[in-house]
């Protein structure tokens, strides 16, 4: 972490400061074996806000934040994150069909900033990312979104298992992108209410999400490359909702 990062601030009153403010958090450290009322509070803040907390030692804390930490440093969000029980009624009240993008497990910021990008040019209305196990919202996936971020509503949720059963029961259509018995993209109507999941490149959906799917799709290739790149995936799946949706 450097020195020159605008966005990280530490101590005490400059933290929960910044919490009352109504500020977001993309991460706070807490030093290990830090006890009393500033660590309730603040793990109790961490909760309310579903900010990732992570407990680490003294010598890691210092180089996080080399200046009088006070035990505790958090890195602020550069955008202020939603939730999805606040989001989709929104939608439905204006009468728009929602479609939203559920990132399993992209923890790569490029990849990040690329799948914002193709969501905010291709109609999709929020992305939706987990609170652990995923790439944060940093100056670098801003700029490989080319600004994306900053326009397009960003979710993030304490369980994503939880969030993908809510938003059944609200009536939207889940889909996941998966080789496995699975259907064609274009075979798939996109017409209603939709979250399209797509997991990492290495191990794919987590089996608690592939649990929730009502479909799973495939895009179809030729080539002998196993899979395509997640952002490159993101935005083809995308057209195609927006093929079907502009007929």
């Amino acid at each position: 972490m450097s020195k020159r990062d605008k966005n990280l601030i530490y101590g005490k009153h400059p933290i929960l400061d910044a919490f009352r403010a109504g500020s977001s958090f993309e991460k706070i450290w807490i030093q290990q074996g830090l006890t009393g009322d500033l660590e309730r509070e603040l793990r109790q803040l961490c909760r309310e806000h579903d900010v990732p907390m992570q407990y680490v030692p003294k010598d890691k804390l210092n180089r996080i934040a080399p200046g009088n930490h006070q035990g505790v440093a958090g890195l602020l969000s550069i955008i202020r994150y939603m939730q999805v029980e606040d989001v989709i009624p929104q939608l439905f009240e204006h009468s728009v069909t929602p479609l939203l993008l559920v990132l399993d497990g992209i923890t790569d910021v490029r990849n990040l900033g690329a799948i914002a990008r193709s969501a905010e040019c291709l109609g999709a209305h929020a992305l939706v990312v987990g609170k652990k196990n995923a790439a944060p919202v940093n100056a670098e996936a801003l700029k490989a979104s080319a600004g994306a971020l900053s326009r397009l509503t960003v979710c993030r949720q304490s369980s994503l298992p939880a969030t993908l059963e809510w938003l059944h029961l609200s009536g939207i259509h889940i889909v996941g992108t998966s080789l496995k018995e699975s259907m064609p993209l274009g075979e798939i109507d996109f017409s209603p209410p939709t979250a399209i999941v797509l997991g990492s490149e290495d191990t794919g959906i987590t089996p608690s999400l592939e649990a929730r799917l009502d479909v799973r799709c495939r895009i179809p290739q030729t080539g002998q490359t196993e899979s395509l790149n997640v952002s490159v995936a993101a935005g083809i799946v995308l057209y195609e909702v927006m093929r079907q949706r502009s007929l």
